[in-house]
């Protein structure tokens, strides 16, 4: 079974598609797209709360892992562009219509770099132990 935070990080994959099918919709757009970033930046807080980094990445030497730095390094790719699509963004809001190519060709990187950050997460759970 797939971790709780994997699953919501989905849910709200579908959610962000659907409020880029439903782009003309402003309001609904932004609101949606701003509370998916805001969710996506809150995340790692709640892993490094609720998990035990220590065991799992020094004392398991995962550290060392190129899954957990590719993963990583997409998280990285992942906040560079919504900073790009923020600047796009606002730049369409007050009417320069000039962004809409880029704000459209940067929302295709985030789905990709967002669809794969989801996957090496879900790569990265490790089932938990059974009690006997």
């Amino acid at each position: 079974m797939l971790a709780d935070t994997v699953i919501a990080a989905s849910i709200t994959y579908l959610i962000m598609l659907a409020a880029m099918y439903w782009h003309r919709i402003r309001p609904l757009h932004v609101t949606v797209m701003v509370s998916v970033m805001i969710f996506d930046l809150l995340m790692p807080f709640y892993l490094y709360a609720n998990r035990d980094w220590k065991t799992r990445l020094i004392d398991h030497g995962d550290i060392f892992s190129f899954l957990v730095w590719t993963h990583f390094g997409l998280l990285i790719a992942l906040f560079v562009l919504y900073a790009i699509q923020i600047f796009a963004g606002r730049r369409l809001l007050s009417g320069d219509m000039s962004a809409h190519g880029e704000h459209k060709n940067v929302a295709k990187g985030i789905l990709l770099v967002r669809a794969l950050v989801i996957f090496s997460g879900a790569l990265l759970v490790q089932p938990e132990k059974e009690e006997s």
